[in-house]
């Protein structure tokens, strides 16, 4: 029976290759892009669970919070470094802690070899038993024991030492800190929330020159330490979460008189360590997480784009069902029972999806390269063998075609045998309706997501040309050098003797990076200082950072090297201003302030510019100089004329003076263009989706019309006869199509505004919804489904009427 309902769907599908081509390239478009998405959505779904405790591990966070009003100041992924041997003492359910220190880009020196390394961490001897690490070379118990002591990745190892055994070798770290290699490891998972590049012994921070022991266990304030506990199996961490507060009243200094307890202006949290990816999106990640809701989103796209496939199925076969009515009745009559013959339609649906599954899996081998450069993901064709992925993908056929072939199979298989051996069968106009809501509702969904895309692509195009209050344009950065202490004034000098040169300047922080740093600050209030409760950020900066970032002074001046009072002064921008309730900003210059425990007078107000990204809105900053001592971690140069000529320049400096550390900069519009790469890559697989989601409803609307017009053909023959031009007989054709996607054009406008809004509220800063895109979305729909239409009447309107009449 089986052979026979094969061999049987097989001679049908040959027989109509039309719709059977349009049914079987249609389903297996929408099933590449199904797979594609499949496979991002599983690699985004699998972060953090290959370590050894991932059911088990939680991130240690803190939380600051407003003395005002208890809102949110700031929100940390990582703690201060004595938490973690408080944590161990008082809470004995805590099997395991690790901890990481970020030291960021490092300066790594091997012979004459010289570069930077991103993701440099300071790691315990704990990591291995929390993550997973394989070390490759080196003894896994040691490896990380001694101080003085760094185990390299597998790939940065190869870069210094080639086939040379590393172990037991030197290296300089930042110039004055050398380490002996004592390990070789594997990198870390590209489905993992950090990937070190090198991992420094722990216990190099107890030397008091590095860090120190007293500031491992009594500094509170530097809360740059990722904190890892892990739990007993079953332990709820909302038990171990509901102690802190008792926790940190216990162990955390009270404010001066002891009013305020310290669970009042900060708050610890735990993090499952495989929520972090996802679900977490703090002030300080290790590295940019991803966001759940992407994944709803394309988890949506995918199910309507497979949606789309199917729903041109079932038009197309229900359509098609004039041409097989007498096979139906012939079956009927000599004793075909109706369950058989929906097993056939079934099997013929089956048959049509395991062909476009064959095709969608070759089609996501070879698009796979591309997905990965567009999306900046790093997603394998090997997930497609993985158990959880092989068996859904191995029942696509029969889902996929049983959801597809379901409603065909029970329409056609109803048909009265009688009516139809006699010619009386007509195909209700229940059908016709059913089939014009499901056009709808493929075109709702294509003019929804061109809708998106627009909207996406205005947004970004916004980002780029909004005025940031600063200039981004050809400015220079690089990472400052302690090799450059009490020489800066001359290698300043040296870089600003070329023309090409115009400005040197010198921040703990640039522009397009994150303001997390504040302090407690006074404003004179009477013959007193008074606390201010005011939540402001602060940046330590020279008297050139205003001038290289063309940034402009609402009230006062900037810092003048030539006045020694200005090394207490202080800058303040407008959003500073208001938050202390300064009506205009020339009323606060001249005004006693104090701000981290320096007194001094704020000299100046800048004009509020976007310091970081649109995501954000601008938040009270306060610009300072820099104590002796305490050094500026970044230099930004601003470079005009030959910019080559300014970089050579540059370079030989940079040379001359800091022969020991490699050159390496960037420039900031890069670094501004890399805030929203989400975003740029989101457009582009938006406009891909659009495009795939109107392609394929135009492929059903291309087979409908062939079909229909197929059946109408006669009728166009007595029309031409009778006198009617071809214009009119592709617009009475056309205009039947038509009216269904105008219908979809209604419904998607307040869906698609509806899902946009939502998603504009990530930026501080947006456009309006703008009116247009909505009309140009629906005209673009409704153009492309009346070529697709017209061009199929239009061919029927110019056939000779004499060959469509000869039957009658």
């Amino acid at each position: 029976m089986l052979r026979n309902y094969l061999k049987i769907a097989w001679r049908n599908l040959m027989r109509h290759k039309l719709t059977s081509g349009i049914n079987l390239f249609g389903l297996a478009v929408g099933l590449t892009c199904c797979l594609l998405i499949g496979l991002y959505i599983t690699h985004e779904l699998s972060y953090d669970r290959q370590h050894p405790q991932a059911k088990n591990t939680y991130r240690l966070e803190r939380t600051f919070l407003n003395f005002n009003d208890g809102s949110v100041s700031l929100q940390l992924s990582a703690v201060a470094p004595p938490f973690a041997g408080l944590v161990q003492n008082d809470f004995p359910e805590v099997k395991t802690i690790t901890r990481l220190l970020p030291n960021g880009q490092t300066a790594f020196r091997f012979g004459e070899k010289m570069f930077y390394e991103p993701n440099v961490y300071f790691a315990d001897e704990h990591l291995p038993k929390v993550f997973d690490f394989t070390l490759l070379r080196g003894n896994p118990a040691k490896a990380l024991q001694d101080p003085f002591s760094v185990v390299l990745s597998e790939e940065v190892a190869k870069k210094y030492f080639g086939d040379t055994d590393p172990l037991n070798q030197l290296v300089q770290l930042d110039n004055n800190l050398p380490c002996k290699v004592t390990g070789v490891y594997k990198a870390f998972a590209p489905n993992t929330h950090l990937h070190p590049a090198a991992l420094i012994s722990f216990n190099t921070l107890r030397d008091s020159s590095i860090y120190g022991e007293q500031n491992l266990r009594t500094n509170f304030g530097n809360n740059a330490f990722f904190t890892y506990l892990v739990l007993p199996a079953g332990y709820d961490p909302a038990r171990l979460q509901a102690q802190f507060p008792a926790f940190q009243d216990r162990h955390l200094p009270s404010d001066d008189n002891g009013s305020i307890k310290p669970s009042k202006y900060s708050r610890l949290s735990l993090r499952a360590l495989t929520d972090i990816h996802l679900h977490s999106h703090l002030d300080d990640e290790a590295e940019p997480n991803g966001d759940i809701k992407r994944v709803y989103i394309f988890s949506v796209i995918a199910l309507f784009i497979l949606l789309i496939a199917c729903i041109n199925y079932m038009n197309l076969s229900t359509a098609r069902s004039l041409l097989r009515a007498r096979e139906i009745g012939v079956r009927k009559v000599i004793g075909a029972q109706r369950k058989e013959l929906i097993a056939q339609f079934l099997m013929e649906s089956v048959l049509i999806t395991l062909l476009a599954t064959v095709i969608a899996v070759a089609a996501t081998v070879l698009l796979l390269p591309w997905i990965n450069r567009t999306a900046g993901t790093d997603l394998s064709v090997t997930t497609l063998l993985r158990p959880a992925f092989l068996l859904p993908l191995l029942l696509v056929p029969f889902i996929v075609g049983g959801l597809a072939g379901i409603y065909p199979a029970l329409f056609l298989s109803n048909f009265q045998p009688i009516q139809v051996l006699k010619g009386f069968l007509r195909v209700g106009s229940g059908s016709l309706s059913l089939r014009k809501a499901l056009v709808v509702l493929q075109f709702s969904v294509s003019i929804i997501l061109i809708i998106a895309t627009a909207v996406v692509f205005r947004q970004l195009s916004y980002l780029q040309q909004k005025n940031l209050g600063y200039d981004r344009e050809q400015v220079v950065t690089l990472f400052n050098n302690s090799g450059l202490d009490g020489r800066f004034a001359a290698f300043r000098n040296d870089l600003m003797a070329s023309r090409n040169i115009t400005g040197v300047a010198r921040s703990t922080r640039i522009p397009t990076g994150r303001l997390l740093d504040s302090r407690g600050s006074m404003l004179r209030s009477g013959d007193s200082l008074a606390p201010t409760g005011a939540d402001i950020k602060y940046v330590l900066a020279d008297e050139d950072f205003i001038p290289v970032y063309n940034m402009q002074m609402a009230a006062g001046r900037n810092f003048d090297r030539a006045r020694g009072s200005d090394s207490t002064g202080f800058v303040l921008n407008e959003a500073a201003t208001r938050v202390l309730g300064v009506k205009r900003p020339a009323d606060i210059v001249g005004q006693v302030f104090q701000y981290g425990g320096v007194q001094g007078t704020v000299i100046g107000v800048m004009r509020d510019f976007h310091f970081e990204s649109l995501h954000q809105r601008i938040i009270p900053l306060v610009l300072a100089k820099a104590p002796p001592g305490n050094g500026y971690g970044r230099l930004s140069i601003k470079v005009s004329g030959d910019v080559r000529a300014a970089l050579a320049h540059l370079e030989s400096t940079w040379k001359k003076y800091l022969p020991q550390a490699p050159f390496d900069y960037s420039f900031l519009d890069a670094s501004y263009a890399a805030l929203y790469a989400s975003e740029q890559r989101q457009a582009k697989l938006f406009t891909t989706f659009a495009a795939v989601a109107l392609f394929i409803a135009c492929l059903g609307l291309l087979g409908l019309s062939v079909f229909a017009i197929s059946q109408r053909i006669k009728e166009i023959g007595i029309r031409k006869v009778l006198g009617a031009d071809a214009g009119s007989i592709v617009f009475l054709l056309s205009r039947d199509f038509l009216r269904p996607v105008l219908l979809a054009t209604c419904i998607s406008f307040p869906v698609a505004w509806f899902v946009m809004s939502r998603w504009l509220q990530d930026f501080a800063y947006r456009i309006d919804m703008p009116w247009w895109v909505f009309l140009v979305a629906g005209a673009v729909a409704a153009l492309v489904a009346f070529c697709t239409v017209s061009l199929q009447a239009l061919r029927a309107a110019s056939a000779n009427p004499v060959k469509n009449l000869r039957t009658e």
